[in-house]
């Protein structure tokens, strides 16, 4: 088994190294890709330093049999076929081809079967909002229908990658010390703020961000039901949180929602109120895990149940829920 990552030198690259390691991914080798400008640099893996080679329209991807890909939708657009010509199966974590019919966009606890079906022999991550919305989804679409959804997305700066991290740390230096604070990365400023508004803005008024959400939970759970979202940037490093009001066909207690997250993969409860237990960003960063708590019955609809969600989005919303597709893949003899 050889595993490629392309786009080792961002954030989500950096996060493939570490959860490749922590999950001792079955691979005799691994080979990592960067620009022009990342070529030479050398990154440790599991007590090994391996070099950046400079990726290039070729013959490098081979012998390659699963590629890991972070380095933006031009960057995936004009390596696709370059990854794959040779049969290596391209696992792409940009927009590049979320919406293209023939090509599966998956969430491993939601809908792994769908990467078998790949006649391009390219799998797309879906957008790290979806991912954790989604996994949380699925256990009340297997209790009753979903016919409806709204959420609010309380997005960390490193959703907009490692520029985003640098400039709210930038950003929050400059008002301690009372100096003028950069503003290059996000439309406003971050620090001390929040801002609702995320990618750019479409005919209808929602951002692409938020349709985003709608278009790929229809495409991952393979449903009719609408979904509602407004993004906000909040000024926390890591890690996504979400106030998700969810309408089924069928009225359901909170209580079995809250045994069905429980028993659910890939989900984490933290909802003791009495206690002001609940998850939050300064905790879940790190974590592999979608974390819920403040189950409720919705008091405006006895078919509606609210709660909130928060995950590492570089983690799971990127990296982990890829190398988790790539998992799949080899423990269904798909590779």
């Amino acid at each position: 088994m050889k595993v490629a990552i392309v786009g080792v030198s961002g954030a989500v690259g950096q996060e493939f190294l570490k959860v490749l390691a922590e999950r001792d991914f079955p691979m005799d080798e691994l080979v990592i890709f960067g620009s022009a400008r990342s070529a030479g640099k050398t990154y440790e893996f599991k007590g090994k330093q391996l070099t950046v080679k400079e990726l290039k329209h070729g013959d490098d991807f081979k012998d390659i049999d699963i590629a890991l890909t972070s380095a933006g939708a031009g960057v995936s657009k004009e390596y696709a076929e370059t990854i794959t010509k040779h049969g290596a199966i391209m696992i792409d974590n940009s927009s590049a081809f979320r919406y293209d019919d023939d090509v599966p966009l998956v969430v491993p606890e939601v809908n792994p079967e769908d990467s078998k079906v790949r006649p391009r022999n390219i799998i797309a991550n879906p957008n790290c909002s979806t991912i954790q919305m989604v996994v949380a989804l699925k256990p009340i679409e297997n209790m009753s229908k979903i016919k409806r959804v709204r959420v609010a997305t309380y997005q960390a700066a490193s959703g907009a990658g490692a520029q985003g991290i640098a400039e709210l740390e930038q950003q929050n230096k400059e008002v301690v010390e009372g100096k003028p604070v950069t503003v290059n990365k996000f439309a406003h400023q971050l620090a001390m703020n929040i801002i609702p508004h995320i990618d750019v803005f479409l005919d209808n008024d929602y951002t692409k961000e938020e349709m985003k959400m709608n278009w790929e939970t229809k495409k991952i759970m393979h449903t009719d039901a609408e979904v509602s979202a407004t993004c906000v940037r909040i000024p926390v490093a890591r890690a996504h949180s979400e106030a998700i009001w969810v309408e089924t066909e069928g009225p359901l207690s909170a209580g079995a929602v809250a045994k069905a997250f429980e028993e659910f993969e890939g989900l984490t409860v933290i909802d003791n109120p009495a206690k002001n237990e609940y998850p939050m960003p300064l905790f879940v960063s790190g974590k592999d895990d979608v974390y819920v708590g403040r189950i409720r019955q919705d008091v405006t609809d006895p078919n509606s149940i609210t709660f909130w969600c928060v995950g590492d989005q570089i983690k799971k919303g990127a990296a982990l829920n890829a190398v988790q597709i790539a998992e799949w893949l080899v423990a269904n003899g798909e590779v």
